[in-house]
């Protein structure tokens, strides 16, 4: 999503919002003004965002479906809803998690030496490029939150590690993202969730 800084603010500001504290959580639900969906989970100890998922309006996709920005995953059920479709256990899949100074993505089921990546700031395509040397795994990754500061992707701010068949990759927030982070914040901290733990958030 192409929203710059301000953008970004004025949207969640203006969504209509609800939400549930569950021990240390804070659960954000926003419906935005576009039409769409967005949920939030915050780590409210760590004031770090753990969680946060989209859904779109659509004739095609189920109603229950959510793009998942950051965090892992929801399981899926077979049809008859017994059975947990896991990821296939030989194919790389990618998942996204923020920490109080980095975004982190990791891709796992990838056992190749860490020698073989390359990964790279790419400013044209304003996207991490994931590549291999022996050219069986390519991957384009997206960073919204940069494109929300109006930020393109700098390579002295990417560093990798490999363990456990594992990609680590490691971008350090640009200050510009702090703060925008803190201001997000900020206004959750401002939504008092009902004591039975449904409807409308009040400001504090």
């Amino acid at each position: 999503m192409l929203i710059m800084e301000k953008d970004w603010i004025t949207l969640l500001k203006n969504a209509k919002k609800t939400c549930i504290s569950q021990n240390n959580l804070r659960k954000v639900h926003y419906e935005l003004e576009d039409g769409q969906e967005m949920v939030e989970e915050y780590n409210m100890d760590t004031e770090v965002l753990t969680r946060r998922a989209w859904r779109k309006k659509s004739k095609i996709k189920s109603n229950d479906e959510w793009d998942i920005e950051i965090g892992d995953p929801e399981p899926k059920l077979a049809e008859n809803e017994s059975l947990i479709i896991q990821e296939n256990s030989n194919q790389p899949f990618i998942t996204k998690r923020i920490t109080k100074k980095n975004i982190e993505w990791r891709i796992r089921n990838l056992s190749y030496p860490i020698e073989t990546y390359n990964v790279t700031a790419d400013s044209t395509k304003n996207k991490i490029i994931v590549s291999t040397s022996n050219k069986k795994y390519y991957k384009e990754i997206s960073i919204p939150e940069l494109k929300r500061v109006n930020l393109l992707p700098e390579q002295s701010s990417l560093c990798i590690s490999h363990k456990f068949n594992t990609l680590i990759i490691t971008y350090k927030k640009p200050n510009k993202f702090l703060e925008l982070e803190n201001i997000i914040f900020e206004e959750v901290k401002k939504l008092v969730p009902k004591n039975d733990g449904v409807g409308d958030c009040k400001q504090s």
